[in-house]
């Protein structure tokens, strides 16, 4: 019974992870300007050249040219949750970042939600995932978008700042090998893949294979990191995060690591949260402050 079940959902799923038959990719705003901060659809590059991602952005009042922050969101190896993703948004911390005088950017990744498509990132089985591979296609995915923002008259050619969440996040670390002049820093929240493997806390794919990937990260790493995790995050738990910045570090890349205080019910997701925002409040203002000085030194 339970293999007719899944053979059943096949075909729902294929609707919803495949593109538009014969649909024209048209990129930039979708839709009128609103609240709050400015918030518009736009649609970005992804990298299957017959999709175009959707996407948010927030920006400042006035005509810029504005600083750019994009935010990277968090994934799953579950295809029919990948489907059923909403479009993220990381409200709190756009705000944040909007106060700060960034245009913020959220881009939905392609095999995500309603932008759909293959998913690229996949890390493969959980014993053997690769790990080095989801990063650098994750990386891949997000230059995309924030190349194709920073070509905009309201955005600073230089200077952007990626922040990442979970996959997002992971991503970000696979990112810190491009352009310090294109990006100025990189803020990871609870990087990492395979966490909560077949869905139990504190159980992760391939550890090991982990700590390999970011420690290749780091020895290609040009771009300083700022890494949080909090104490009750089951995803990727201190100690281990810990020992992955260590890793990171060891390669290589300039790292600050903080824990942060426990966050709701679950950490990991602290960063979608006002409360999660307001808990690292201090240590962002640190890491934009840090990036200050390479943004004043590039046009």
């Amino acid at each position: 019974m339970w293999l007719f079940n899944i053979l059943a959902l096949l075909p729902l799923l294929a609707l919803l992870t495949a593109a538009p038959l014969c649909a024209q990719v048209t990129l930039g705003p979708s839709g009128e300007e609103g609240e709050p901060f400015r918030r518009q659809q736009w649609r970005v590059p992804s990298s299957d050249s017959n999709i175009a991602a959707h996407a948010l952005l927030f920006r400042p009042p006035g005509a810029g040219p504005f600083r750019l922050a994009v935010i990277a969101h968090a994934s799953t190896q579950n295809a029919l949750r990948r489907a059923q993703m909403p479009q993220p948004e990381y409200r709190a911390l756009a705000t944040f970042l909007v106060a700060h005088g960034f245009a913020v950017l959220v881009p939905e990744r392609l095999g995500h939600g309603t932008t759909g498509g293959r998913y690229v990132e996949d890390q493969g089985g959980c014993d053997e995932a690769d790990h080095a591979r989801s990063g650098r296609v994750t990386a891949e995915e997000i230059s995309l978008a924030l190349d194709y923002l920073r070509k905009q008259d309201f955005v600073r050619k230089a200077a952007a700042v990626v922040i990442g969440h979970s996959a997002g996040g992971w991503g970000a670390l696979g990112l810190a090998r491009a352009d310090p002049k294109a990006i100025a820093a990189i803020i990871a929240f609870a990087p990492g893949r395979g966490g909560h493997a077949n869905d139990e806390p504190n159980r992760i794919c391939a550890p090991q294979t982990l700590v390999a990937a970011v420690t290749g990260f780091g020895t290609a790493a040009r771009i300083p990191v700022t890494w949080f995790v909090t104490t009750n995050d089951s995803y990727f738990a201190p100690a281990f995060s810990k020992s992955l910045a260590d890793a990171f570090r060891g390669g290589g890349g300039k790292v600050d690591f903080r824990t942060l205080p426990a966050v709701g019910s679950e950490g990991h997701w602290m960063i979608e949260s006002e409360a999660g925002v307001n808990a690292a409040r201090r240590e962002l203002e640190l890491a934009l402050n840090r990036s200050k000085a390479a943004a004043a030194e590039k046009p």
